[in-house]
């Protein structure tokens, strides 16, 4: 993994500063998404090694941009050759944290667990600014239950979140689309809404932005979403089906516009056209993020230029990092209604960035395309799933090795297979000789990638399969029902986010007093990145 090349180096004091300058700058966490949720920088976005390549046009669309990697010090391989990977594709301005994450803290500075930092420490400051109302699920439960109330419980998540776990008999509804469409959610003016998520924030932004819109109606965030609702004791629905209405009637389009033009000047959100739009984006001296918030259908109806990210409103907010990789970029929002974006815009102004709403996103017509890079691969064949049993029996002493989450690996994998990830490739296949390779994965992407490092390093008989546990268990090979991979080993997973949602309490508990305590945890010039309130 390591590259002949000399990397130029940052020290945390500059670091520090850097973050907070004027300039744009792009804070990258390259290691994998478990290593990074258990310990980043506050501002940092994740882009793991194992997927670099696929994201990093996404998250940084210029290459000229100022950037920082860094690892920790069990990571250093992956660091360099993550910075070598970034200068082949034109990146110029690479920088890594000299001593990584552990001189951060030797120089005084918090690090922090979880995902999505910036975005839930806003919500809880949100919170206080505004004094947003809330109910506990006790009290919720009891008013469901009472015949004499009239109340609407609508949950703030996406869809396939939403269908995972919700409160018996709420609707989902995801933030982004709460402005246009609760008209016909909640017609009458006497009806209580209650807003819920799976913790705290988008309940709180959900709540807020119905508050904020000045709907007649009292409005409340279900405290700590349904993790407060399971730690009450209450049962939750599964699988439920109960979403948003796709129509919303058209004589009442005008006065849900005049509601949010009135949150978009009270919080000065500039409008764009396409000439101001294109002259930005041949700026190569700035990052533009052109996002659409509306509905998936919606955007893959309206066929919009690729540089148009489709970037749902409510995630935009509550996972600002998982689509904008650089910090004082420019961020230009659009629908097609004049309804949805400018609420996103207004809370994304109040987190604190450069925001634009596009005046007409159909006047956009062609846009100048950068060109995505895919590593050239001359020694690796694909196969197909049903071609794996013949391959195996052919090739006897291939290594197999299983790039597929290690929670899917751990269900089951082909016998004799181990898990792998790019930054440990190479370790799996020390001390054998150098024959077939047999790379078992969930994307044909992720596998290129591990073929482009393993042809680097010499092999010249590598296959990749896309498989699922379905294509494992038809192929009829031997199956290891449960391999050895103990937890420390599964990089790519964060236990403190995933096991609250799977029966732990403890864990749960642990989630919601971490998510409570992140305002404490920040340092002032942190703080101040937030505008909360206008």
């Amino acid at each position: 993994m390591m590259r002949d090349s000399t990397p130029r180096y940052v020290d945390a004091r500059e670091l520090k500063a850097w973050i907070h300058d004027e300039a744009e700058l792009a804070l990258l966490d390259v290691r994998e998404h478990g290593q990074f949720g258990e310990n980043h920088l506050f501002f940092a976005v994740p882009l793991p090694y194992s997927e670099l390549e696929l994201h990093i046009a996404r998250l940084v669309p210029r290459v000229g941009t100022r950037t920082v990697i860094y690892g920790d010090a069990d990571t250093g391989p992956a660091v360099q050759a993550a910075a070598h990977a970034l200068e082949g594709l034109g990146y110029s301005q690479v920088h890594v944290l000299r001593g990584g994450i552990q001189a951060w803290r030797d120089a005084g500075y918090a690090t922090f667990a979880g995902v999505n930092l910036p975005s839930k420490t806003f919500g809880e400051i949100a919170e206080h600014v505004y004094h947003t109302p809330s109910v506990s699920a006790r009290k919720l439960h009891d008013m469901l239950n009472d015949a004499a109330e009239d109340i609407v419980v609508l949950d703030g998540r996406p869809v396939a979140e939403y269908r995972k776990m919700n409160i018996p008999g709420a609707i989902c509804c995801p933030n982004g689309e709460l402005a246009l469409r609760i008209g016909e959610l909640v017609p009458d003016p006497r009806t209580k809404v209650i807003i819920n998520c799976a913790g705290r924030t988008r309940s709180i932004i959900g709540a807020q932005t119905l508050i904020n819109l000045g709907i007649p109606n009292e409005v409340y965030a279900l405290e700590n979403g349904t993790q407060g609702w399971y730690l009450a004791d209450l049962p939750l629905e599964h699988q439920s089906s109960r979403v948003y209405p796709e129509q919303v009637a058209a004589q009442g389009l005008d006065s849900l516009r005049q509601r949010s033009r009135r949150l978009r000047e009270k919080f000065a959100v500039p409008i764009v056209d396409a000439a101001q739009l294109r002259a930005w984006l041949d700026d190569e001296a700035c990052n533009v993020f052109l996002c659409d918030v509306r509905t998936e259908e919606e955007y893959c109806q309206d066929g919009l230029p690729a540089q148009v990210q489709h970037t749902p409103g409510g995630q935009l907010i509550q996972a600002t990092d998982q689509y904008i990789g650089v910090r004082k970029a420019r961020i230009v929002l659009c629908d097609t209604d004049g309804i949805r974006a400018p609420v996103v815009a207004s809370w994304l102004k109040q987190l604190g960035w450069n925001v634009s709403l596009l005046e007409n996103p159909r006047q956009l017509g062609d846009l100048p395309a950068r060109p995505v890079d895919a590593p050239v691969l001359s020694h690796t064949q694909y196969l197909a799933a049903g071609q794996l049993t013949a391959f195996v029996a052919a090739h006897p002493d291939a290594a197999i090795l299983d790039a597929r989450p290690s929670a899917q690996f751990r269900k089951g994998s082909l016998q004799g297979a181990r898990w792998t990830i790019r930054p440990t490739l190479m370790q799996q296949l020390a001390n054998r000789p150098v024959g077939p390779v047999l790379l078992l994965g969930d994307s044909r992407e992720k596998l290129a990638l591990l073929a482009g490092d393993l042809e680097q390093a010499g092999y010249r008989d590598i296959h990749l399969c896309v498989v699922d546990d379905a294509a494992l268990q038809a192929s009829a090979l031997p199956m290891a029902a449960a391999p050895a991979l103990p937890d420390e080993a599964c990089i790519d997973y964060l236990f403190f986010v995933h096991d609250r949602h799977d029966g732990n309490k403890a864990a749960a508990r642990k989630y919601l007093e971490w998510e409570t305590n992140l305002v404490a945890q920040i340092d002032e010039q942190e703080r101040k990145t937030f505008s909360v309130g206008g």
